[in-house]
């Protein structure tokens, strides 16, 4: 069965990609899961639309990666959750939500929260590092600051 990716899938190829899996695969879960749609001539117009938003989120090369982790390490994000008291949160911080705080103050978007490494869960208030991979070959270690709503 041929398949257009429409979203990142591990072992098998990036958002754009056309891809041949088994029937099974495709119908029961790439399908369903909104990670492929069906390959058709007509889907060729799908392909560019797909490659153009990806190229223009993503980071061009390495002198581009290399400003973008600038950027990420010079300051410290906010990252604001429900909390007990204590300061126990109300479930972890999720890549999502750093995604959103890392992303909240500028006009383009830096990071997307596929490339954010969360080492252990975050379940308290305060400072706290992740990982960002920015490019294959550049990664940003990013400070946040988890604060109560």
């Amino acid at each position: 069965m041929k398949l257009i990716l429409t979203q990142e899938v591990s072992g098998l190829g990036g958002p754009g990609d056309i891809v041949e899996v088994k029937d099974g695969y495709g119908r029961n879960y790439l399908i369903p899961q909104g990670s492929a749609i069906r390959w058709t001539r007509g889907g060729e117009k799908t392909i560019d639309a797909i490659k153009s938003a990806r190229s223009a989120r993503a980071v061009r090369d390495t002198d581009h990666a290399a400003e973008v982790k600038a950027r990420l390490e010079g300051g410290t994000f906010n990252v604001r959750v429900r909390a007990g008291e204590g300061g126990r949160l109300f479930g972890a911080v999720t890549p999502g939500d750093i995604a959103e705080a890392i992303n909240a103050g500028g006009e383009t978007e830096l990071v997307d929260k596929r490339t954010i490494l969360v080492g252990s869960p975050i379940k308290s208030l305060g400072a706290h590092t992740v990982k960002v991979k920015v490019h294959d070959e550049v990664e940003a270690t990013v400070s946040l600051n988890v604060v109560s709503d």
